[in-house]
């Protein structure tokens, strides 16, 4: 098949491109390069240097006719969207209505949407919380992700193009940027590593559900040939505090670093943790690397490529 990966030069979306170049597919990426690096592009992928909201993206379309779109690419930082939702939304809004309104002059038959486990439920009535549980998320970034799932509804009903909605928990392994304020895991690495003091926000009993990106590649090609449109959970159904991942990291880097902690953070769930019962039941997919093990392969990608 001949498909597009946004974000393709990122941390999730480079991985992806790895998988479906590697089970024969014809991939192009877009990305910008704000957050994706070109290290990260696989060579045999085609690359456009360009932003989702640029106009050029329509030729790209109609050059390249690609049968599927994996929209990964989005302004991902929560903290970031608390203080700029309106950059949040140009980026994950509007931006995605211009890859969705090429798709559809394009006869693009399907989008894999990565949307977002946890900020998409807001504070949980219940653990772990499946892809019925309310839809209330706390920050501009989770409200951006909804509106797209929405948006993706209406495409599909008026103009019949096929999605499947992937809420991601929070994801975590190899080419993870530790720079910015997203992605505790590799920024307690990269600090570790350089023998700099990594900070906790508030007293660190904030959960999440940390699951291997790895993982989360196998769910994205399982989509691939998913015949109908849906949305799945991708996580782990495991709640693990900051506190915790922390003192596993410390363990496996062996500097052990003091245990330093800051102000809570503005926007910032106490509890977030998701099933994948519905995923496992209809695509076969459930995680199968360990919090432990995943922690191990990102520091020593770290320890081979950052540091």
């Amino acid at each position: 098949m001949k498909i597009l990966v946004t974000g393709g030069a990122g941390f999730i979306g480079s991985n992806i491109v790895d998988a479906l170049i590697e089970a024969g597919h014809d991939v192009c990426v877009v990305d910008n390069l704000y957050m994706g690096r070109l290290q990260n592009l696989n060579p045999n992928a085609k690359f456009y240097l360009m932003d989702l909201r640029a106009d050029e993206l329509e030729k790209v379309f109609a050059l390249e006719k690609f049968d599927v779109v994996y929209h990964e690419a989005a302004q991902m930082d929560v903290r970031r969207s608390v203080e700029n939702p309106v950059f949040d939304a140009e980026v994950n809004v509007l931006g995605t209505l211009n890859i969705l309104q090429n798709a559809v002059k394009a006869g693009v038959q399907k989008i894999i949407f990565a949307s977002t486990g946890g900020a998409i439920y807001g504070e949980q009535d219940y653990f772990p919380a499946d892809e019925n549980h309310p839809n209330r998320p706390v920050s501009p970034y989770g409200i951006t992700k909804l509106t797209v799932e929405k948006y993706l509804f209406f495409y599909e009903l008026t103009y019949n193009l096929q999605s499947v909605i992937l809420r991601y928990a929070n994801v975590y392994g190899p080419r993870q940027n530790p720079h910015g304020e997203a992605g505790v895991v590799a920024i307690f690495i990269e600090k570790m590593l350089k023998d700099q003091q990594p900070v906790i926000n508030g007293d660190g009993t904030q959960t999440r559900d940390f699951v291997f990106v790895g993982d989360v590649v196998r769910a994205n090609l399982l989509a691939l040939d998913y015949p109908k449109s849906d949305i799945f959970n991708v996580g782990t159904g495991i709640e693990t505090d900051v506190n915790i991942v922390f003192r596993e990291l410390n363990k496996i880097v062996r500097k052990n670093t003091p245990e330093k902690h800051g102000l809570a953070k503005d926007g910032e769930q106490q509890r977030s943790v998701i099933d994948y019962k519905k995923i496992k039941k209809t695509l076969g997919w459930e995680p199968v690397v360990s919090l432990q093990d995943g922690l191990r392969q990102t520091v020593e990608y770290f320890q081979r490529f950052e540091v």
